[in-house]
């Protein structure tokens, strides 16, 4: 108990637990629209076009977030023109940029070599190493996901179950639309440093499972979903922290064992 009471005068110990909060209300908030949305493959595509930024990144000595951000936002806006033009459906043109990010980082990790160190902490999140300048980007990338949920949820909400009534109310829909995946985007980006790319799509997805599974109001079943998101965040870091046990696994475990018991609840009830 002492040593884990010790653990919190840390720097890098307080810089997890924020940075770590910050992105599980980001996917709390972002998440549960996905899942209501039926989208979730969004999140699996863009977190892996991701890995061609952090790829570029590493290789150009620029900060990978910064390049995964920028990858996953053309992701976005080419998906988006796909769909607009018919050249390709939703899921198809997912699918499309999911291999083309994760195939390019393959390619650069094959010519430059040298950084697998480092690429696997961002494939597999390594909290515990958060810096002041991952800190400060997740915060604004954080606080842009807030507010824009928190002023359009209702707008969202709406079109979640029926866009075209939605857009005979006068509510810009594809602008929304895009605007939101844009959102996912920046979510998965400040994920990334918490449980990596591989994973980010489950503390995108089952926050908002496990908060659907207990039949409450729409605000609550947001505040539900933020929360596990949080909970399962702090409990898989500070497991972390004291068992030396990789923490993106932890999280997802945690995420896993409340679903269950949700499952459980809902059954019971």
């Amino acid at each position: 108990m002492s040593n884990l009471i010790e653990l919190f005068g840390y720097q890098f110990f307080q810089n997890a637990l924020i940075g770590g909060v910050i992105a599980a209300v980001a996917c709390g908030l972002v998440g549960l629209f996905l899942v209501l949305k039926k989208e979730a493959m969004i999140g699996d595509g863009l977190s892996h076009t991701a890995f061609g930024g952090i790829a570029l990144g590493l290789l150009l000595g620029i900060n990978p977030l910064l390049t995964a951000l920028v990858v996953s936002i053309v992701a976005v806006f080419a998906i988006s023109y796909m769909r607009r033009k018919k050249i390709a459906a939703s899921d198809s043109a997912i699918a499309i940029m999911l291999a083309v990010g994760f195939s390019t980082g393959l390619i650069i990790i094959s010519i430059a070599g040298g950084f697998n160190v480092e690429l696997f902490s961002y494939l597999f999140g390594s909290i515990l190493t958060i810096d002041f300048t991952d800190l400060m980007l997740v915060s604004m990338l954080g606080a842009a996901v807030v507010l824009f949920i928190s002023f359009f949820r209702r707008e969202l909400l709406s079109m979640v179950f029926d866009e075209e009534d939605s857009r005979i109310m006068g509510i810009p829909t594809k602008r929304l639309a895009i605007i939101f995946d844009l959102l996912v985007a920046v979510t998965i980006v400040l994920s990334i440093k918490v449980i990596g790319t591989i994973l980010v799509v489950a503390l995108l997805v089952i926050p908002g499972l496990c908060a659907l599974k207990l039949n409450l109001s729409f605000r609550k079943t947001l505040l539900a979903s933020v929360g596990f998101s949080i909970l399962s965040t702090v409990l898989g870091i500070v497991f972390s922290a004291v068992f030396d046990i990789v923490t993106a696994g932890l999280i997802v475990f945690v995420l896993v064992l409340f679903f269950l018991l949700t499952l459980l609840y809902k059954k019971l009830s």
